[in-house]
């Protein structure tokens, strides 16, 4: 479940004493009684001064000594006890709370005290609460943030990455995602991608299968739409050419930029043609305006054909209208030739591109944590296949499913729910960029989507122009050298 939907205190190191330095007595020493005879091994033949900067030299080394032990107490064996704090997103405490309970019991001498976040300036507020020292031990962050806090998160250890198989037993999106600089720096509990939800009832009405090509969504959408004398849509085809209401606009545009071969981090023709695409659907094909409500709102009330959403807008929408008749199919594709036009592809000529889009939260390790052993040991632990097992079922008591499997190996106990196949099977061919929605990053994705944004509404009043394709560029190009991605 992405975990969008809407739903510091570790105490501060005390300083070290400060090691006093020997003043000498202002008043006369007092008479020296007859000593014994010097010893061979004995230091007295050093002058005085030089032994007393010894004894204080000596005083230090043993204090400083001391207090460089304690602070080993957060790396320390795994038998001796320890308290490891959790900030989560999305989850309730009572869904995580039986995973956690499985944990301790066979781990008695690590609690875990999990506390859920809320989404609003999540970030900004882990960062703040990492850099002062008053982080969690293990944290929640979306995959694209690897960038922002590669400085302030923990690399996976090398035996933990290899007992997880992270390289060859995950969906390569996720191995992908959670890699920077040729190393792993999270784990992850769960992946999503960007399908197709559609209303049964419109899709049998205007007698059309489901679409191949995005050519084929087009024509359905266009015999979906019903409008007003005066023009008024009451019923839209799809949710595609506007930005202000259309839910996770830069996730499609993101994987129409891949699908079309381009580099979203390097506007050019490509892309420009795609943003061209995209803005025909409200300018010239009329099947969705800026007036409509958001597009999750319109395919709840059952007023829309065709809508772009993650795994956990499902639950939203059921919620909403229990008694919607829905489906949830696989994003449509490209022909693989530009020898094929739309209409040959989409009657099933030819081979389709077959890219998709994914967008999904893995679990970090604070690189200042003090209990990074045993918060390596619990997050393993919710990794693994036993771990991801107990989560899922957890969730699933309070939901229709829990959080999509990230390990290849138990993904396909999942294909048997048809909401959850179109997911499941997009994951094996996904990818991304910093495009993602709904991450509340207030940074890389946000100020990345407002670029692509302006750029939509430019070419969807005035139609495409160079103007904004070169702002976009610029813009763009900003952000990929200010954050170092690639």
């Amino acid at each position: 479940m992405n975990q969008n939907q809407p739903t510091a205190n570790p105490d501060p190191l005390a300083q070290a004493p400060v090691i006093p330095v020997f003043v000498p007595p202002e008043s006369p020493p007092p008479p020296v009684a007859p000593q014994e005879p010097v010893k061979k091994n004995s230091l007295s033949f050093l002058p005085k001064p030089v032994l007393i900067i010894l004894g204080v030299l000596l005083l230090f080394l043993l204090v400083f000594g001391v207090f460089k032990l304690l602070g080993k107490k957060g790396s320390a064996p795994s038998g001796e006890p320890a308290t490891i704090t959790y900030w989560g997103l999305w989850e309730p405490e009572p869904v995580i709370r039986g995973v956690i309970a499985q944990f301790e019991k066979k781990h008695p001498n690590i609690k875990v005290d999990y506390k859920m976040q809320s989404p609003r300036e999540y970030k900004a507020r882990l960062q703040n609460a990492l850099t002062s020292g008053q982080g969690p031990d293990i944290f929640r962050l979306h995959h694209t943030w690897l960038p922002l806090f590669i400085k302030q998160i923990e690399p996976v250890p090398d035996a933990v990455a290899q007992k997880l198989g992270l390289e060859a037993n995950y969906f390569p999106v996720v191995s992908k995602a959670i890699s920077y600089n040729q190393r792993f720096y999270a784990l992850p509990l769960q992946v999503d991608t960007l399908a197709l939800y559609y209303n049964r009832d419109l899709l049998d009405q205007a007698g059309g299968q489901l679409p191949r090509t995005w050519w084929g969504l087009q024509q359905l959408a266009k015999d979906i739409t019903q409008t007003t004398e005066s023009g008024k849509i009451t019923t839209a085809g799809l949710a595609l050419g506007t930005t202000n209401n259309v839910d996770h606009f830069s996730d499609i545009i993101g994987l129409m930029i891949l699908q079309n071969g381009a580099d979203p981090g390097k506007p050019d023709q490509l892309v420009r043609d795609v943003l061209q695409y995209y803005t025909l659907f409200s300018t010239k094909e009329k099947v969705w305006d800026k007036t409509l409500p958001s597009s999750t709102i319109q395919f709840a009330a059952g007023k829309l054909g065709f809508y772009f959403a993650p795994s956990w807008r499902y639950f939203e929408i059921k919620q909403a209208n229990p008694g919607l008749n829905f489906g949830i199919a696989r994003v449509p594709q490209l022909p693989e030739s530009r020898e094929i036009d739309f209409e040959a592809a989409e009657a099933g000529e030819g081979e389709l591109t077959n890219v998709t889009w994914a967008s999904f939260w893995v679990e970090g390790v604070s690189a200042g944590s003090k209990n990074k052993a045993a918060a390596w040991e619990f997050l393993s632990y919710l990794a693994s296949a036993e771990g991801l097992r107990h989560f899922y079922q957890a969730a699933s008591q309070v939901r229709d499913f829990g959080e999509i499997y990230p390990l290849t190996n138990l993904a396909g106990e999942l294909t048997t729910n048809p909401y959850l196949e179109p997911f499941v099977k997009q994951a094996e061919n996904a990818d991304f960029w910093y495009l993602c929605s709904d991450t509340h990053d207030a940074s890389l994705n946000d100020l990345m989507i407002k670029y692509y944004e302006d750029a939509l509404n430019s070419f969807a009043e005035s139609g495409p122009n160079d103007e904004a394709l070169e702002a976009l560029q610029l813009g763009v190009g900003q952000l990929v050298e200010q954050y170092q991605i690639e």
